[in-house]
């Protein structure tokens, strides 16, 4: 089978490099082109990530040797690659501009970047929940003008440690939500190297993330409605944001009421047997399982228990009923697989078996 051929924008971050780790030895694609910017371009990717590569795996040796290329030359990658992934450090409208000359250029782009989720006939995915948005990719191509080239994001990378968990129970009518997240340093790009500060320490802010983990569930959740997303209206979410001394996973802790109120059984079993397109596909990112639930009263943890299936598949635990709401519990994801580099190949591999790479 010829494989896709695949391009990383961004190459040298932390992302990128995920991507990297990702793309070896994949079935569907194979890494052709790794960009960046113009400070990285031409340089052999080993220099331009020396003392900066932050996986535990070795960079491979062939990937080392490529040159990185400069992002904004866009008709160079292009010809090298038929589609890519993005993960880059710029202004907004500069990330909305690069990734929309890359889809005109007639490449499908794979964005991990927060410029495009809330642009009307982009869709924002979570493979497993809202696979019928990819029904806006037509109306996206008819804007640009283009027959191949499309952008499609996937979410904030904390949200995969709770929407996975409520979504199955929105048949209850979801009302209110309450959820704090702690979030890992990764999260920021960051290793304990470089970031001594949050050695035995807490940052009860991170900018910019309570209004995506209140909002951006409610596009996941909205209906297509005139070929764009009208977000969901019933449900109300209001939450906190706190990165805290991890390394790697974000937890949650969630205080959920319904319109009517299930019971434990009826939540665990809803939680068993909650799965989507990328399970029935057997994709080869796709968690067996998508949500495991805990008995045990210390779990999940994220130093045990975020590398469950790859670290792809997401984890709760301590389901019980609440003085003030109906349930609460807990929930975990690993945000830079689950969340970040591993829900963008999970995406690009259902994209790929559905046709939208032909």
């Amino acid at each position: 089978m010829n494989k896709v051929r695949a391009g990383i924008i961004g190459a040298t971050g932390m992302v990128g490099q995920r991507f990297i780790t990702l793309l070896q030895n994949h079935p569907y694609f194979e890494l052709t082109a790794l960009a960046a910017s113009a400070r990285s371009a031409g340089r052999p990717y080993k220099e331009a990530v020396d003392g900066r590569w932050k996986m535990t795996e070795e960079l491979p040796a062939h990937v080392g040797e490529m040159e990185v290329l400069d992002a904004s030359d866009v008709e160079k990658v292009a010809s090298l690659v038929d589609f890519v992934f993005c993960a880059v450090d710029m202004k907004k409208e500069d990330i909305k501009a690069l990734e929309e000359a890359y889809a005109k250029a007639e490449i499908p782009v794979v964005s991990n970047n927060s410029a495009n989720r809330w642009t009307e006939d982009v869709p924002m995915l979570i493979p497993e929940i809202n696979i019928e948005h990819l029904a806006l990719i037509d109306e996206q191509k008819k804007r640009l003008g283009t027959k191949k080239g499309f952008v499609i994001v996937k979410p904030n990378c904390s949200i995969q440690s709770y929407v996975p968990m409520l979504t199955p129970l929105r048949k209850f009518g979801i009302k209110q939500v309450v959820v704090s997240t702690y979030q890992a340093i990764s999260g920021a790009g960051k290793t304990f190297k470089e970031w001594p500060e949050m050695i035995d320490n807490i940052i009860p802010y991170i900018g910019g993330e309570e209004e995506k983990s209140e909002k951006e569930p409610l596009r996941i959740w909205g209906d297509l409605v005139d070929g764009k997303v009208v977000p969901c209206s019933e449900t109300v979410i209001t939450s906190q944001c706190i990165r805290v001394p991890v390394q790697d996973g974000h937890t949650a802790t969630v205080f959920v009421n319904f319109e009517n109120k299930p019971t434990k059984e009826d939540i665990l079993q809803c939680w068993k047997e909650f799965a989507g397109k990328p399970q029935e596909l057997q994709l080869p990112h796709a968690p067996q399982q998508f949500i495991t639930y805990f008995e045990e009263d210390n779990r999940p943890q994220a130093h045990t228990d975020r590398e469950i299936y790859g670290g792809m598949g997401v984890t709760a635990g301590r389901l019980r009923e609440d003085a003030i709401f109906d349930w609460k519990f807990v929930g975990l994801s690993h945000n830079t697989l689950r969340g970040a580099a591993g829900g963008g190949m999970l995406t690009a591999e259902l994209l790929y078996r559905l046709g939208y790479f032909n």
